[in-house]
């Protein structure tokens, strides 16, 4: 799908991180933390749909259709949401033990 594909995917990323944020507020890395781990998590996750053949990142790059833009924003959104809480877990753990 391409650049455009990859924007959409970091873009829905962010928000994705964003939402899971909002959502798991013991787990939140502020706005600025929740966006740019969503941003990767986004990036991470279209990546891997991709890879599955699930996402629109395998299609030709005129291929940007709705199904392939609806891919990418679930991808990109589910990817920033859960590296998001993956990495709020672990820094609330490491911050609980640093503090024994």
């Amino acid at each position: 799908m391409g650049v455009v594909g990859l924007i959409i995917q970091l873009v829905s990323g962010a928000a994705g991180g964003n939402i899971a944020g909002a959502l798991l507020k013991k787990f939140s890395l502020g706005t600025a933390g929740n966006s740019i781990v969503g941003i990767l998590g986004g990036g991470l996750g279209g990546q891997i749909l991709g890879m599955l053949g699930l996402g629109g990142a395998g299609q030709a790059a005129s291929g940007l259709d709705i199904g392939s833009i609806l891919s990418s924003v679930a991808g990109g959104g589910v990817g920033g949401g859960v590296l998001m809480a993956i990495i709020g877990v672990i820094r609330t753990a490491m911050s609980k033990s640093s503090s024994r």
